[in-house]
């Protein structure tokens, strides 16, 4: 045992020195601090079933990611005469047996929201206030503490963005300095008989090497989070002008965004940090745009879907969400898997769910006129199956974040319109008349001339020769007519819309079905008329 007071820092997110109050109140007036990072199975452990290549949580790229930032971590303490102690197994049993084995006298780790982290935190912290073990858990991943916002509201998270903004006003802490850098931490106490390891690398983890040909261009880590801050911020006319939802989703080889989020997800770049910078660089510019828009706009949406996530039972779910309109998508998995596998024979679909698959990150619009397409806009499959794609997939993937985007774009919750549909066609063809986005992440269709490369199924079949390319066999059919399906989303969607507002949200999955029954009913007619149209054409 150590003599003296020790602490426990517990990483999570959170994965940085700068700003991050739990460290620093850690480190005060303690002998000895412990940082500690605990792999847990339920994210980490390989799943030969999964669809791609990773755990039953998450793809490769963004395991690759967190380890990247872990080694990153590592060596940022390493420089303050720390290092990050690596443990293996279920967080809770893992922290209280380390509790238990050293002279622990504060536990310190960042508040999370997330259900998950939730629950853990509960057993965890139970066992420390038994022990008489001080806990200190401040709100840093945030700009805002959801509940606060939730408690000024009576009670209720605000459901638009204008209203969470009112309420929200300035952050408290933005009056006073943020503290970004320290000199020095605590020795690491003796560790006893805690099997602690450095941190591993894919392959120790069990994965296999992948040999997919292009590999996420994204690097995990505080110190890359802060370069490309520095690089972004440096572009002052750049931020001051930056307008969400402008930019063009289809630049690849220099995104058209900060690329921050990842860094923002595992708390590899603090929010509060990146706001303050924002800040400070309006202040020295003529004019600059403001929020929903502009950067700053950005970390507000990100508090505002924390915020609802955190207030909202069930946020992640239609059944028993209270936001949630009740809608009858249909369960075709042959339509998921196409999509999904980047084989809906839109080129521009498929390119954007490639890109997915490659580097774990696309463009905002790219991923709406995905998500548009799965849901409401061609193919009416339920978007939490979408969102289980994107939540595997993306290396940003945010549990608040991500459900809340599904919901707006399937038009389920926030965002109402639905006769506003993103066009697999027209979209990508507005800033990318060429196709030079799809025929590097498609490059099947890389001889495909510009006239033909959205719509190849179009092309003369001399044409398709010419290109190597054949529909139907180098590269898929359209699973549907665009113009056709479009029209029955949007009919689906208003008797849905209808039925909701007549049982006042109050709908069962006795009323689903039978909606489901007569929107299937009413679709026979239509499917037999085109036939005999056919037939006599």
């Amino acid at each position: 045992m150590s003599s003296g007071s020790g602490s426990l820092m517990w990483f999570r997110k959170g994965l940085r020195i700068h700003d991050n109050p739990a460290l620093e109140y850690a480190s005060k007036g303690s002998n000895f601090l412990y940082p500690v990072f605990v792999i847990d199975p339920h994210y980490m452990k390989p799943d030969p079933e999964a669809f791609s290549p990773g755990s039953s949580k998450a793809g490769l790229n963004r395991i690759q990611f967190l380890l990247e930032s872990l080694r990153d971590l590592d060596l940022n303490l390493k420089r303050l005469g720390s290092r990050l102690l690596v443990l293996k197994g279920e967080p809770s049993e893992v922290l209280i047996r380390c509790l238990k084995e050293w002279d622990v006298k504060k536990l310190c780790f960042e508040y999370d929201t997330e259900p998950y982290y939730q629950a853990l935190d509960v057993k965890v912290k139970s066992y420390a206030s038994t022990a008489g073990i001080e806990i200190y858990s401040p709100v840093s991943h945030t700009l805002f503490n959801p509940a606060d916002i939730i408690r000024k509201n009576g009670g209720k998270p605000p459901l638009s963005y204008q209203s969470f903004l009112k309420l929200a006003g300035e952050p408290s802490w933005a009056s006073s300095p943020l503290s970004i850098t320290l000199s020095s931490l605590p020795l690491v106490g003796n560790t006893g008989n805690c099997n602690i390891s450095e941190v591993p690398t894919v392959e120790e983890l069990g994965y296999e090497e992948t040999q997919q040909d292009e590999l996420s261009p994204f690097r995990g880590g505080e110190t890359e989070a802060l370069k490309r801050l520095r690089e972004s911020i440096e572009n002052k006319e750049w931020v001051a002008k930056f307008e969400k939802p402008k930019g063009d989703p289809s630049a690849f080889l220099k995104p058209a965004t900060t690329v921050l989020s990842p860094y923002l997800k595992f708390g590899c770049l603090s929010s509060r940090y990146f706001y303050i910078c924002l800040k400070d660089l309006y202040k020295n510019v003529k004019t600059h745009t403001v929020p929903p828009v502009s950067l700053a706009g950005q970390l507000l949406w990100r508090d505002f879907f924390y915020t609802v996530a955190f207030g909202t039972p069930s946020f992640d779910r239609m059944r028993g969400n209270k936001i949630c309109k009740q809608i009858p998508w249909n369960d075709d998995d042959e339509l998921l898997v196409a999509w999904r596998e980047a084989r809906t024979g839109f080129p521009w679909i498929d390119a954007i769910m490639t890109q997915l698959r490659k580097w774990g990150w696309m463009h905002h619009l790219a991923r709406h006129c995905v998500a548009c397409f799965l849901t409401r806009g061609d193919l009416f499959v339920h978007w939490e199956k979408g969102r289980d794609v994107f939540e595997r997939l993306l290396i940003d993937s945010d549990w608040a974040i991500n459900n809340g985007n599904w919901l707006w774009l399937s038009c389920s919750s926030f965002f109402y319109q639905y006769n506003r549909i993103y066009s697999p066609i027209s979209f990508g063809k507005k800033y990318d008349p060429n196709g030079d986005y799809i025929r590097h992440f498609l490059p099947v269709l890389r001889d495909m001339p510009k006239e033909y490369i959205y719509e190849p199924w179009t092309a003369p079949l001399s044409i398709q020769n010419k290109a190597k390319c054949i529909i139907g066999r180098d590269y898929p059919k359209p699973v549907v007519a665009h113009d056709s399906a479009s029209k029955d989303c949007r009919r689906r969607m208003a008797e849905a819309y209808a039925l909701n507002q007549k049982m006042s949200g109050m709908v069962s999955a006795e009323d689903l079905r039978n909606l489901r029954r007569k929107l299937e009913e009413d679709q026979k007619p239509e499917v037999e008329n085109k036939r005999q149209r056919k037939l006599i054409g």
